[in-house]
């Protein structure tokens, strides 16, 4: 390890010693809270029109088959065009969107269209915000990683996780007493406006890695490209795989709703809690990983974070009491936080400036089919099963999966995985 590296490793605020770093971290936080905020009451208006899991669970098809049908496209795009007017564009489409469920939200209050109009309003909305988060997310992706210099790419991954983190817990939190609160019209009132103070923040970011196309370049091959690198390179594929099927398996995130109303009896409020639990967990914990590196013994870690993260969903699988149930999802937080910065850490230094819109879109296929499929896996399993036996099964998969990686991935308990490669 270098000194240079070593003395940023010591620096807990290294990134944040970067003007443009600073915008870009605080618009991601603003623009997590607005999308979570927006997330819950949705998922409760649903399942209060409803009364079905499974139309929980298709709020994540609906977003999942739009991002992931386009991610590689946009990740392309990403590596050729200018990232920031991607940003921009995308972030203008889901403010449409979601001004668009204002209005019908309102209707459907005044009575003026049916609920199943509106339950058709929401999905649509849903659809246009996976489609445009298709350029978004792998634009900001590599965006970020020309905003500081590669001796500080693990302290602004750490930032970076603490960012979302942090809009995590406020997001889901605000998202469950304003609508208890104000009612689901106003609550959207409120995500639009945070909407817009992300968007002014990204403004003020200047463009960076914009490539100069000067021929004309095979879409196909591009992305090709893309995935081969991420298939070759075996700590990416590895921590991103055990990623995607822990979440997938693992995630309760999205029939939570059900465990308020009917399980643990405390409504929208108590729902907000436990949505913002997993993420309290994960700032205190990056709290400690902004001085301490989880890279020394790299996969070792990763490999006891994804089994802390299993077990931790069984425990609330089981639970019928609120306090044991937010502890549970607070410790799962905490254990994914430490797997979310060594994934970070790993796609920030292993891949080359060239081709980050393209791997970072890959990654994005892989967390969005963890987390929206995720979503609907949830959903249609707690409708099959019931809502605690599907948590259940979710957790031992997570357990099954863990040990199934961890023995094909034994050769690289011993590699240094904090190195720029």
């Amino acid at each position: 390890m270098t000194p240079h590296r070593s003395q940023a490793v010591r620096d807990p605020y290294a990134a944040l010693r970067y003007p443009e770093y600073r915008d870009f971290i605080l618009a991601s936080f603003l623009l997590t809270i607005a999308l979570l905020v927006q997330e819950v009451a949705l998922g409760y208006e649903l399942y209060i029109i409803t009364n079905d899991p499974l139309a929980l669970g298709l709020v994540g098809l609906a977003e999942a088959v739009p991002f992931i049908g386009l991610s590689l496209f946009g990740g392309h795009v990403a590596d050729r065009r200018s990232k920031r007017r991607l940003i921009l564009l995308s972030l203008s489409a889901i403010i449409a969107g979601s001004a668009a469920l204002l209005v019908s939200a309102r209707a459907a209050a005044a009575g003026t269209i049916s609920s199943a109009v509106l339950v058709g309003v929401i999905y649509a909305t849903v659809f246009l915000i996976g489609l445009a988060r298709a350029f978004q997310s792998p634009a900001a992706s590599s965006l970020r990683a020309f905003l500081v210099p590669v001796t500080v790419y693990e302290n602004a991954a750490t930032w970076s996780s603490s960012a979302w983190q942090a809009g995590a817990i406020i997001g889901p939190a605000a998202g469950g007493f304003l609508f208890a609160l104000l009612g689901f019209a106003d609550t959207l009132f409120a995500v639009v406006g945070i909407f817009c103070l992300a968007m002014f923040l990204y403004f003020r970011i200047k463009d960076r890695g914009v490539t100069e196309v000067t021929a004309a370049v095979n879409l196909w091959e591009s992305l090709a490209e893309g995935i081969r690198f991420v298939w070759n390179t075996k700590p990416i594929l590895y921590a991103i795989s055990l990623d995607l099927f822990s979440v997938l398996f693992g995630g309760v995130v999205a029939i939570l709703p059900v465990f308020a109303k009917d399980i643990l009896n405390v409504g929208a409020q108590g729902l907000g809690i436990l949505r913002a639990a997993p993420s309290a967990g994960a700032v205190l914990t990056l709290m400690v990983l902004s001085r301490v590196s989880p890279m020394r013994h790299g996969w070792r870690n990763l490999l006891i974070a994804v089994f802390g993260f299993g077990v931790s969903i069984l425990v609330f699988a089981v639970s019928s009491w609120m306090a044991l149930s937010v502890c549970a999802l607070f410790l799962s937080g905490a254990f994914d936080s430490i797997s979310v910065v060594i994934r970070q850490t790993l796609l920030q230094l292993r891949t080359p400036d060239a081709m980050r819109g393209r791997v970072m879109a890959v990654n994005g296929i892989f967390i969005s089919s963890s987390n929206e499929l995720g979503a609907f896996e949830s959903g249609a399993a707690a409708r099959l099963m019931g809502a605690v036996p599907s948590a259940v099964f979710g957790g031992v998969m997570t357990l099954l999966i863990v040990a199934w990686v961890a023995f094909r991935t034994r050769d690289l308990l011993g590699q240094r995985l904090d190195v720029h490669g």
